[in-house]
């Protein structure tokens, strides 16, 4: 009877009169939501988003630029030029796909793999570039860390470094979108190891408890840098914890461009509609592949940045077996041949075409000089304290008496 109903307010439960706990591998395995299978055959017609072919050739374009990219600026840090880089291989279609299902009033904190976000923003391939080498055209002025990109005018927050900082912070913006009323959506990205962090469990609750336009994109690759999934949680993923928070939850195949597009559009609509938060789980793989791009040079492996070296506990045949099943841009391409939209000829143009787009901008953020070093005390405070005025003058005394022994002819004067 509704008397005899446990009237606990922490929890929606029946009474039990017998003794048993939960088992955690009792339940199936949430779903991999997808739309395409391996050869870009939609396997449901309802599921098609029915993209126009000008956004399907737009995702396709940024997804092999993002990978030309990669592979320019990942040789130029192994030849030296710049200290760091953070290849995207494997990960395209997350980015793209979730991209073109916002808004682009939509504030997007990325965690570091989300260039191809701002990539299809229209956010121009010498900013990348003059980030990563952090010349004076970067408009962080070479105070950051390569990859570390950001860009207000595209409503893309700055990258931090640490794992998992952006998570609370991207809920508070989603609460003072809520409070404005302002009919955005807010959209933060992780990888499933930053999942780990106690900033996200703080994140997940607090946009489930405050109600927060929120939609949380995990990028679930299979390794937190060297360590596995199997030592990472025993659990299901991570959209397993969505229910636990109060989290609307989907996991969806990660190299289906479409069904991340799906996931992330209606998961959208949903947080700006009624204030509610979602948690997609995108599965994926951090690997480059056999190219079917002659043209786009791979890694043997794809390592979690240019400081890893994922062949030191990842086996070859792991690798091989993810090189010949999938990868997002072949799947988008097989899909675009199957409609005739794509060809050999437009391929080859594409190749050449983008390749130069690349090369011209990596040649001008070589040419760029370095920001003048005073910019190192500027843009903290309103008002500069004295302690820094005192500290920029004693670098100004510094380099006038021992100038000859740094190289200031590439720093702009």
């Amino acid at each position: 009877s509704p008397e005899e109903r446990p009237q606990f307010p922490g929890a929606s439960a029946e009474f039990a009169d017998r003794l048993e706990f939960i088992q955690p591998n009792v339940l199936a395995g949430i779903p991999v939501y997808r739309v395409m299978d391996r050869q870009g055959h939609v396997l449901r017609p309802s599921e098609d988003p029915q993209l126009p072919k000008e956004q399907v050739l737009k995702l396709y374009k940024t997804m092999t630029l993002l990978n030309t990219m990669d592979r320019i600026l990942y040789e130029s840090q192994r030849q030296g030029r710049i200290s760091f880089y953070m290849t995207n291989y494997g990960e395209e279609g997350t980015h793209v796909g979730s991209a073109a299902a916002l808004d682009a009033s939509d504030l997007v904190f990325g965690q570091y793999r989300e260039a191809g976000v701002l990539l299809y923003r229209g956010y121009p391939l010498e900013l990348f570039m003059a980030q990563c080498y952090g010349n004076a055209s970067d408009p962080g002025k070479g105070r950051q860390m390569p990859v570390h990109y950001g860009c207000p005018e595209r409503h893309f927050v700055t990258i931090s470094s640490p794992l998992a900082t952006q998570i609370p912070q991207a809920v508070g913006a989603a609460y003072a979108i809520k409070r404005a009323d302002a009919s955005r959506a807010v959209v933060c990205y992780f990888g499933e190891g930053a999942a780990s962090e106690g900033d996200a469990h703080a994140g997940f609750n607090f946009a489930a408890t405050l109600e927060c336009p929120i939609v949380f994109f995990c990028r679930n690759n299979g390794y937190a840098i060297s360590t596995p999934t199997s030592e990472q949680y025993r659990g299901d993923g991570i959209a397993a914890r969505g229910p636990g928070y109060g989290l609307l939850s989907i996991r969806v195949d990660g190299n289906d461009v479409f069904a991340v597009y799906n996931a992330t559009r209606e998961a959208r609509r949903r947080a700006v509609a009624e204030n509610q938060p979602f948690l997609i789980e995108a599965m994926t793989y951090r690997i480059p592949p056999k190219s079917p791009f002659p043209w786009i040079f791979f890694p043997r492996i794809g390592h979690h940045s240019t400081s890893d070296d994922s062949s030191a506990y990842r086996s070859v045949d792991e690798v091989n077996y993810w090189d010949k099943q999938d990868h997002p841009i072949s799947r988008l391409r097989h899909y675009m041949v199957n409609r005739g939209w794509w060809d050999e000829e437009e391929e080859k143009g594409w190749r050449k075409s983008s390749r130069k787009m690349v090369l011209e901008a990596f040649e001008q953020a070589e040419r760029e000089p370095k920001p003048p070093p005073h910019l190192l005390f500027s843009d903290v405070y309103l008002e500069m304290p004295p302690r820094l005025r005192r500290q920029r003058e004693e670098l100004e005394r510094h380099l006038e008496t021992y100038g000859e022994h740094y190289p200031l002819q590439q720093f702009q004067k």
